[in-house]
């Protein structure tokens, strides 16, 4: 799903929608077994996916840790943890270039809130991402949901 001329929040936004009533799961597992020749554009779906995921399972973050080349995704839930099937490191690289496109944070990272519209509905996402020389970390937090 390609809107001409759109921006990177509205991307990811487009792509969140577009797999909306899908298995997160099964689609990130298939992700990490047969990735594309498009990077950036599987970046986009990694993080739209692994964002939904934690949605519908009412987590409280999702965290990406990158050392070196090992990297790990992790939603957290309650008492928690599950562990995502990783993105590779260059579509790791290109979610982190992504969100830093769409929050104008420098090299380093930074902290901000991203608004995250929904059909109709908006989730705002505290991102905070920290980056060092071979480590880097990405971090989204889920608001505070009643029951």
């Amino acid at each position: 799903m390609k809107l001409k001329d759109s921006n990177l929040h509205q991307k990811l936004q487009e792509m969140c929608d577009c797999y909306l009533e899908t298995d997160f799961a099964a689609q990130l597992k298939a992700m990490s077994k047969a990735p594309s020749t498009d990077i950036k554009e599987d970046a986009v779906k990694y993080l739209a996916l692994a964002l939904m995921y934690g949605v519908t399972d009412k987590a409280r973050k999702v965290s990406f840790k990158k050392k070196g080349n090992k990297i790990k995704a992790v939603l957290k839930v309650a008492d928690e943890k599950i562990e995502l099937p990783p993105p590779t490191v260059d579509q790791f690289n290109s979610i982190v270039e992504l969100v830093r496109g769409i929050l104008h944070f420098e090299s380093g990272g930074g902290s901000s809130m991203l608004a995250l519209g929904l059909r109709n509905s908006r989730l705002d996402l505290q991102v905070k991402l920290k980056e060092k020389e071979g480590k880097n970390s990405l971090r989204i937090v889920y608001p505070e949901l009643g029951e």
